[in-house]
């Protein structure tokens, strides 16, 4: 996938947010910190934005086969891309919350988040993979599921009420998180393996292609959302 996504563009989507989000949260001010926070944001929203309201339209108005070609060339950017704005994103406004100090009894709240956010992904991508009989995803599955629940367990003894815009912040990014990891980017890895089979299948291209745009709206509706509690967090005092 990185070849057809050209080297050079995955690795620099992946390794520039994330090494920004590194000196950000180790070296950098508050100011810096807030800086990647948003800008990873404002990619992420706009490019959902832009496939939902603009590339999804001009997209549906063309053949199945010239909708195909588009993504078979537009899938592997956006697959080493999104994802990596996703986590800048998240982990950077969870870490700059901690940081201005306005997140309290953040680690069991951050337990939380974790555990009802990965493992219904988990679930999901093992639903669109039919892996639900594969050992490797059940071992994968129950390493995963038991150490969200022994750092849930641990952490449960600190669990204290937080700010509301908090709360609701955290619930938004856990319907983003289950909805991109999910679904979108197994979507995106369903068009991949389609593209590179010894007989692509034209249809499930364009199927899974334009299903991805369409719930880019989606995200781009609850990325809007929480933009507004982010103004709250900051100024609202809420």
């Amino acid at each position: 996938m990185g070849n057809q996504a050209n080297p050079a563009f995955a690795v620099g989507a992946v390794v520039v947010p994330i090494a920004a989000l590194v000196y950000a949260v180790q070296f950098g001010t508050i100011q810096h910190h807030t800086y990647v926070h948003v800008m990873a944001g404002v990619l992420w929203t706009g490019i959902d934005l832009f496939m939902a309201i603009v590339l999804g339209p001009v997209l549906g108005s063309l053949s199945v086969s010239e909708r195909s070609s588009v993504f078979e060339r537009f899938t592997p950017k956006m697959t080493f891309l999104m994802p990596t704005l996703a986590l800048v994103t998240i982990f950077g406004g969870i870490t700059l919350a901690m940081r201005m100090g306005i997140f309290s009894h953040a680690q069991p709240w951050i337990a939380l988040f974790s555990t009802v956010a990965v493992i219904p992904a988990l679930l999901l991508i093992g639903h669109q993979f039919n892996a639900f009989r594969d050992r490797r995803w059940q071992a994968l599955f129950a390493i995963v599921a038991v150490a969200h629940i022994a750092y849930l367990a641990t952490t449960l003894p600190e669990f204290a009420l937080t700010r509301p815009s908090i709360m609701l912040a955290l619930a938004i990014v856990t319907v983003l998180t289950v909805l991109g990891f999910g679904v979108l980017m197994p979507g995106e890895a369903r068009i991949y393996l389609e593209s590179v089979s010894a007989n692509p299948d034209q249809n499930v291209i364009s199927r899974y292609g334009m299903r991805n745009a369409k719930l880019s709206a989606v995200q781009g509706v609850f990325q809007l959302a929480i933009i507004v509690v982010m103004v709250y967090i900051r100024w609202g005092g809420f």
